[in-house]
């Protein structure tokens, strides 16, 4: 599918990898919808690309629907195109110091990773299977964002590995069960990669972490997972399955 004149939404739209998509996208071509739960950065994104910015908390089923139904609303049709990023990165030990349990984190983690994604890739799905399909068969794509830590998990992080495994794990299911429409769905495993999360690390904890990346031997470039969500689009035979990119880093236990 070819992204110039396609409507694109993008969850967590505003920041880091979703931002460059929404970026990267727009100069293709397409109309994005810059879905967040930071209405003001949402704006500021979607001013900045000729976009539509839309809030929603994407832990909330309902607010994704309605943000998707405006969306849908402005530009006249459903989005073609859905690429989630909007997710939280909390670390914790199962059991804590003084045996303090993380159940907390837990839950709010795969509220907003896993439920988050199952909700935007739902109610986008829904809408895309009422349009006509493409000259190629095809009605939309789901491009879904896992993690490294879906294989690589490192201690305290259990919530999250266990949110991103999850997406990994349903981009089959979910891609045999939409195949009949002609819906796609894929899911991008990122590694180490230079976005709001990494930034507030000190510059000595970021230099260790990047001499385990073999090559190219730094962070990964938000732009970088921008090109592999668009790869992903224009390539009509990848469906159903998670690719890395990661620079070839597999993450130590710590």
């Amino acid at each position: 599918m070819l992204i110039s004149d396609q409507i694109a939404l993008v969850s967590g739209g505003a920041s880091g990898l979703g931002a460059a998509t929404a970026r990267h996208f727009a100069e293709a071509g397409a109309r994005v919808a810059v879905l967040d739960y930071n209405r003001e950065a949402a704006e500021a994104v979607a001013a900045e690309i000729g976009g539509f910015a839309v809030q929603a908390d994407v832990s909330d089923e309902a607010a994704v629907d309605a943000a998707i139904g405006a969306a849908t609303a402005h530009f006249g049709a459903a989005p073609r195109i859905a690429v989630n990023c909007a997710g939280v990165g909390h670390a914790a030990r199962i059991v804590g110091r003084e045996g303090k349990t993380s159940a907390d984190v837990f839950e709010r983690t795969l509220r907003v990773n896993l439920f988050g994604t199952y909700y935007v890739m739902s109610h986008a799905a829904k809408r895309m299977m009422e349009l006509d399909p493409l000259d190629t068969g095809e009605r939309g794509v789901v491009v879904n964002t896992a993690s490294v830590a879906w294989q690589d998990g490192q201690l305290g992080q259990a919530a999250y590995a266990a949110s991103k495994g999850a997406i990994a794990a349903m981009c089959l299911p979910a891609a045999r069960e939409f195949a009949r429409a002609g819906i796609r769905v894929m899911a991008i495993a990122p590694g180490l990669f230079h976005t709001p999360m990494m930034e507030g690390l000190p510059e000595e904890t970021t230099a260790q972490i990047t001499a385990n990346i073999p090559f190219p031997a730094r962070l990964g470039a938000p732009r970088e997972y921008a090109l592999m969500a668009e790869h992903i689009v224009t390539n009509p035979y990848l469906n159903g399955t998670t690719i890395r990119l990661d620079g070839a880093v597999r993450l130590p236990p710590r």
